[in-house]
C-alpha cells in the first residue's frame, strides 16, 4: 500500500555545486524539496518509489545510480551503476541527502506496487517551460495556468486531477513532468481506494521560467 507521496521538480540546478552561483536564488525550493522527502523517509516505509521521466526498459533498483558529470560536476547519486536518467539522478540525490539506505525502486514508467508492503512514491516532475521571456520555451500564455492546474491538483490531494492533465499540451509546454504526475494519480487512486490525502503544497514557482511544484501526501484508510 502507499503511505506516502512527493513531488519535486528535477533541474540540475537543484544540486548546489551544479551552480553554485544559484544557491539564494533556488534556496527556497531545495527547502521544500528536502522538506518534502523528509516527510517520506519519516514514514519509513518498506521502500521508495522514484517515477520520472526518461527512457529506462526496466524498473531498477537501489544499485543503479546516476551521475551529473555532462553537467561539469564529478556528483554520483544512488548506486554504483550508472544507468539513471536526470530526473531519477536527482531523486536519487534527493533520497541520498536525507539519508535513506532502504530499498529504491527507480522508474520512468508505471512502477509494480506491492499491496503488502508500506510504499513511499517520490515524482520528479518539471512544469511549463514557458514562464518568462528568459525561460527555455520561452514566455507562453498558455504556462502559467497549465501549471496552475498542477499545483491547484497536488494541494488539493486529487489524484483524479493529476490523472485528468492533458499529456498533449504538457509536451507543447515543455512540462516533462506530465507523464509521471498521471503516473502518480493512477496509482493512489489504483491501490489506494478508500484512503484519504492530507495534502502538503510546500513551493509554487518559476524562479527561471520553468514551473517548479513541491508537494507532499500522507494517505490513511
Amino acid at each position: 500500500m502507499i503511505v506516502a507521496a512527493a513531488v519535486c521538480p528535477h533541474p540540475p540546478l537543484l544540486v548546489p555545486e551544479v551552480a553554485p552561483g544559484t544557491t539564494d536564488e533556488l534556496a527556497d525550493l531545495r527547502a521544500a524539496c528536502h522538506a518534502a522527502v523528509g516527510t517520506l523517509t519519516a514514514m519509513e516505509p518498506d521502500r521508495i518509489v522514484v517515477v520520472g521521466a526518461g527512457e529506462l526498459d526496466r524498473d531498477l533498483d537501489e544499485t543503479a545510480g546516476g551521475t551529473l558529470a555532462g553537467y561539469g560536476v564529478d556528483r554520483r547519486a544512488g548506486g554504483d551503476d550508472v544507468l539513471l536518467p536526470l530526473s531519477l539522478t536527482i531523486g536519487a540525490w534527493l533520497l541520498d541527502e536525507a539519508g535513506w539506505t532502504g530499498p529504491r525502486t527507480y522508474s520512468t514508467g508505471r512502477p509494480a506496487i506491492d499491496a503488502g508492503s508500506r510504499v513511499a512514491v517520490l515524482v520528479m516532475a518539471d512544469g511549463s517551460n514557458g514562464r518568462s521571456e528568459k525561460a527555455p520555451g520561452f514566455l507562453d500564455d498558455r504556462a502559467e495556468p497549465f501549471d496552475a492546474s498542477i499545483s491547484s491538483a497536488l494541494a488539493g490531494g486529487d489524484p483524479a486531477a493529476l490523472v485528468a492533465l492533458d499529456p498533449a499540451l504538457g509536451a507543447e509546454l515543455g512540462a516533462s513532468g506530465v507523464p509521471p504526475l498521471r503516473t502518480l494519480g493512477t496509482i493512489v487512486l489504483d491501490a489506494t481506494r478508500g484512503a484519504s490525502v492530507t495534502a502538503h503544497l510546500r513551493y509554487d514557482g518559476a524562479p527561471l521560467g520553468v514551473g517548479y511544484v513541491v508537494a507532499d501526501w500522507l494517505l490513511t484508510t
